[in-house]
């Protein structure tokens, strides 16, 4: 599927489960690039001391054992600094296709804790970012059964939609979209039911355009679904009840009228899905 990946990894439960997930989703001929920021203990994430004894060399060769079967090549790397503004720099050299991160902490009683440095490689890199945690059933997510992209319409999420489109046509996984109207923004009157029976419709019409394209085009099977309520909770109650094993995200997308996926969104999805997560802008070119 990806030739060129890059996993961040500290040794930790987290980035071993992105580590592991990488390598499902790479190509058997791509090459993964394992990449150790060393940075001072005062800027540690919290994730991170916990392996903090370990060396970098110690990590990487952990991490070259793990993925070594499953490509052609595996390039280790360590580098010192900011680990945002290094990852940055590394996706740019190695023309790297898709970043793979872990989140910190389970989804059990609370959300998970992606950390700064997922999070701000979330919202900065120019390539998709798949973020997974340990607690992902990552032996049983590859190939994906079901994938799961949220749309608003907007550009960024027309971006996921390509994204997703081609996954399910590569894996034979069923494509859900779903599209949720914010209805937790309006009032109980007369005047706010019809906007969301309107928005409503809206939706559904774009939805069903949406997956008559994806069917005729990639020949996948796409089921379409419109829930109203509170954005972020309905994404992941879906992929809940629907034991959903991707999910694919549009980041800083804006739409028109009151039905947005904006970054917030995304941010909030990132820490409560029950799946693996991929974040991906308009401007990024997708390559599967």
């Amino acid at each position: 599927m990806y030739d060129r990946l890059l996993v961040s990894t500290d040794g930790s439960g987290p980035a071993n489960a992105a580590l592991e997930l990488a390598g499902r989703i790479a190509s058997p001929s791509a090459t993964i690039h394992v990449l150790v920021v060393s940075e001072d203990e005062d800027d540690r994430d919290d994730g991170s001391r916990d392996v903090s004894d370990r060396t970098a060399d110690e990590i990487l060769d952990d991490a070259r054992e793990t993925v070594t079967a499953d490509v052609k090549a595996v390039v280790t790397e360590q580098r010192r600094g900011d680990p945002r503004e290094r990852i940055l720099e590394y996706v740019e050299a190695a023309d790297v296709e898709i970043v793979v991160m872990g989140a910190h902490g389970r989804r059990v009683a609370e959300p998970v804790v992606l950390g700064r440095v997922t999070e701000g490689i979330v919202r900065a890199a120019p390539v998709p970012v798949l973020v997974a945690r340990a607690s992902d059933d990552i032996r049983g997510l590859y190939p994906f059964e079901r994938i799961l992209v949220p749309t608003d319409g907007s550009e960024h999420a027309r971006a996921a939609l390509e994204l997703g489109v081609a996954l399910a046509a590569e894996t034979g996984a069923t494509l859900h979209l779903l599209s949720v109207v914010g209805a937790t923004r309006y009032g109980l009157g007369s005047e706010s039911t019809a906007l969301l029976n309107q928005l409503e419709e809206n939706s559904t019409r774009e939805l069903e355009a949406a997956a008559e394209s994806a069917a005729d085009g990639a020949g996948i099977d796409v089921r379409t679904t419109v829930n109203r309520g509170s954005i972020h909770r309905a994404i992941s109650a879906y992929a809940e009840a629907n034991d959903v094993d991707l999910l694919i995200m549009g980041t800083h997308g804006r739409s028109e009228g009151d039905r947005e996926l904006p970054g917030s969104v995304t941010e909030r999805v990132l820490r409560t899905a029950p799946a693996p997560v991929v974040t991906v802008r308009a401007r990024e070119t997708n390559k599967s």
